[in-house]
């Protein structure tokens, strides 16, 4: 959740103060080669015609197309060998959000899914503007340095406090999301947290968004989410609008394993 600019006197909702403690998130993925023929075909034998048993070159050119690498698998572009190697090998889908630079709070996001693992991974949505940390991007996220933690994190579990939009993750509608003042910009808070999908950065798997247990130490920040996009940074967390957050609700299947790719362009080629 984005740190209001205001005193908090001026933050009227006492709902804010509870989102504050309940989350980090900011207020706001060639030709056929041939072999070399090195002699002339021999004369059809007689009696054998063009319909005949095939002339040598053509059984050159046959085993030499039969020879044909396969295609590799499609890969999601900009990602390089260190981050690849973060992805699971069961990870079917990839919510990837592209920083523009390690300061810049600006992201765009695209969504890949790998249908079939033979033929790689494919973009099914995007691209969407989004907003990360109002400082950039971090490999040592710690709380309260307005910046996204990069890497690779699961997603399997949403929530929000409007109704559930047709969530294939498990989805916790909740009062509690309410939230409300102004953002780093001024720009109004209210309806942020209206659907959220938590990243799995310090926090346990498998319960609510508002769930507050951190693994690595309160220190480590957490509670950084995937939210409605409020026109401005985050504290932490990514924000698309509001559409395509109920569009991302509608297609990340627990299925298919789906996980976030996020970070500055620039680390995400490493």
């Amino acid at each position: 959740m984005s740190v209001p600019r205001r005193p908090p006197a001026l933050l009227t909702a006492p709902l804010l103060a509870l989102a504050l403690l309940l989350t980090g998130c900011g207020f706001s993925i060639t030709s056929t080669p041939t072999t070399p023929a090195t002699s002339a075909a021999p004369a059809a034998a007689p009696g054998q015609g063009a319909a005949g048993p095939e002339s040598g070159a053509a059984s050159v050119l046959r085993e030499s197309a039969s020879e044909e690498p396969a295609p590799s698998p499609a890969e999601i572009p900009g990602l390089g060998p260190l981050t690849w190697a973060q992805i699971p090998d069961d990870a079917r889908q990839a919510f990837v959000v592209t920083g523009e630079g390690e300061d810049s709070n600006r992201s765009s996001t695209m969504l890949y899914t790998r249908e079939d693992p033979a033929e790689g991974w494919e973009s099914s949505a995007g691209p969407w503007v989004a907003h990360n940390g109002m400082k950039g991007w971090t490999d040592h996220h710690v709380a309260g340095d307005l910046r996204s933690p990069r890497g690779v994190y699961s997603l399997t579990d949403a929530g929000g406090r409007l109704p559930d939009p047709g969530a294939l993750l498990p989805y916790d509608e909740h009062p509690r999301f309410a939230v409300d003042g102004e953002g780093f910009f001024g720009e109004p808070l209210e309806g942020s947290f209206d659907y959220v999908v938590a990243i799995n950065y310090n926090r346990t798997e498998g319960v609510s968004p508002l769930d507050r247990t951190r693994p690595l130490g309160l220190e480590r920040g957490g509670g950084i989410w995937i939210h409605v996009d409020h026109g401005g940074p985050t504290q932490g967390c990514v924000s698309i609008p509001e559409e395509r957050m109920e569009q991302l609700l509608r297609t990340l299947d627990p299925e298919l394993k789906p996980v976030i790719v996020m970070g500055d362009a620039e680390s995400l080629r490493r």
